[in-house]
């Protein structure tokens, strides 16, 4: 996708929603999963002034064989995505996740924190990429929010630990003001690699834990795990 604009000296691109990002007046990509993509451009001049914005809207039939997005229901779209969701209670007040407006977002005050899960099937010794995007209109305090891979759930009351593979945390540095994309993007520190080696074949557990002192709403979307090449 191009476009073309005179006295403008930067591009931004916004992939279906995923936030703008800076980019070349040209750009390559991949559109792994089948549904339809809305694509935005933003031509930028002197001073961060946008010039113009294009869309174009994209229709993907098929999903890739290999690549494509092997978790169902990342996109809390329709009632029967959000139905292979669960809550596991972590802290007993003062942290809940809703599921409305074709997303998952949690409200969280206290340094209390909640999770939701979801299964997949995995290969033992297949690696795996996992992301998601998420977005808060406003700053966070205090606050984490984690991606795991697990062979099983604790039980409820329990909190949740092991290898984070996707994080937002602003004692690292990332959520301390207003933010929306890609948690590779907008995430941060040595637990946002997103890399996931299974060592079991069969039914694992991805979850997502967040919680914090200040939460007012942080929102998670497009959740995915795609089998590496």
């Amino acid at each position: 996708m191009n476009d073309n604009y005179i006295n403008f000296i930067n591009s931004q691109w916004n992939i279906d929603g995923d936030g703008f990002v800076n980019g070349k007046n040209e750009i390559d990509i991949s559109l792994l999963d089948a549904g339809t993509y809305i694509l935005q451009h933003n031509a930028v001049g002197i001073g961060g002034q946008v010039g113009g914005t294009t869309s174009q809207t994209v229709v993907v039939p098929t999903s890739d064989p290999i690549a494509g997005n092997i978790l169902q229901g990342g996109r809390f779209d329709t009632p029967e995505e959000i139905a292979k969701w669960s809550i596991h209670t972590i802290s007993p007040a003062k942290a809940q996740w809703v599921f409305a407006n074709k997303e998952a977002t949690i409200v969280a005050s206290e340094s209390n924190q909640q999770a939701i899960y979801t299964t997949v099937n995995v290969e033992a010794g297949k690696q795996y990429t996992i992301d998601l995007v998420a977005s808060s209109k406003t700053g966070l305090e205090d606050t984490w929010c984690e991606v795991y891979i697990l062979n099983s759930m604790p039980a409820s009351g329990q909190d949740i630990s092991g290898n984070v593979y996707r994080s937002i945390n602003t004692w690292d540095g990332c959520g301390k003001s207003a933010f929306g994309g890609k948690v590779s993007s907008v995430g941060c520190g040595s637990k946002n690699t997103g890399v996931y080696t299974a060592t079991t074949t069969g039914t694992v557990y991805l979850a997502i834990k967040c919680g914090g002192k200040t939460v007012k709403g942080l929102t998670v979307d497009k959740v995915e795990v795609r089998r590496k090449q």
